[in-house]
């Protein structure tokens, strides 16, 4: 039987400031915990002999195994699986040399778990490693932020910094780019550099006007046909995964020479 002090120590996951004070995350579910289990050092694994039996050779200091209903005491799923783990969290180093070599994303007070961690994922898809965080967004260690994300913690850095004291850093050094509802260019009749930051904005109130003042080049996603009755805004993660998609199709295609 799982120790009510295992039980707790998980279940404590769900909370911040536990989460901040054992520097560990929780992650839940069959594929989830596989997948994250190469990339990051395991605390604690409660996992039932069915899971295990299908994993090959793990090796893990602290390993419980469970059944069901120690599962269903520790999980803070609905519907959990048949393997829970806590793990540590990664002490990502932020390069500026790196940045200004690549495509990252900037996000300005995200709230929304859900949200952030479709963007993780997204970023993963679009080859996009580093995704900067003000810090009033959702912490990336929120368990529905770990969930949403499907396991592309394990190749995409998130870093939190204050964005007043980062983007001046980079403003004459790349170009930073952001989304706007109004008072931009249009993003399919802009071009866009294959190195740079976008900045995407809060899911009520978009990007704050003191990060807008370092924003070199305001883009907006037209509605079809322009000009039509259409919904008043796209979901931050939807328009993050039309922006993205933009900015490679035409880095594909200026390399193509088309």
């Amino acid at each position: 039987m799982l120790s009510h002090s295992k039980i707790k120590f998980v279940r404590s996951m769900e909370q911040k400031k536990y989460r901040v004070s054992s520097s560990c995350f929780l992650a839940e579910g069959n594929k989830l915990v596989s997948d994250l289990l190469p990339f990051f050092d395991c605390e604690l694994l409660l996992a039932e002999s069915s899971w295990l039996a299908q994993q090959g050779d793990v090796r893990v200091a602290n390993l419980e195994i469970v059944d069901n209903q120690d599962i269903r005491k520790a999980s803070l799923l609905k519907n959990p699986q048949e393997v829970i783990a806590v793990f540590r969290q990664a002490q990502h180093v932020l390069s500026p040399e790196g940045l200004m070599n690549s495509l990252s994303l900037v996000l300005d007070g995200l709230q929304d778990p859900g949200n952030l961690g479709t963007i993780i994922r997204l970023a993963d898809w679009f080859g996009i490693a580093d995704i900067i965080c003000s810090e009033s967004t959702v912490d990336v260690y929120n368990p529905k932020v770990v969930q949403a994300s499907m396991g592309a913690l394990a190749r995409v850095r998130v870093h939190y910094v204050d964005l007043l004291d980062f983007l001046p850093q980079f403003k004459t050094i790349v170009p930073i780019y952001g989304t706007f509802l109004e008072g931009g260019t249009d993003i399919y009749a802009s071009q866009l550099a294959a190195k740079g930051m976008i900045v995407m904005g809060n899911e009520g109130n978009g990007i704050s006007e003191e990060v807008a003042a370092y924003i070199d080049h305001r883009l907006y996603i037209p509605t079809f046909p322009q000009g039509a009755s259409s919904s008043e805004s796209l979901n931050v993660a939807m328009a993050t995964a039309i922006t993205c998609a933009e900015f490679r199709r035409q880095e594909v295609y200026a390399t193509q020479g088309v």
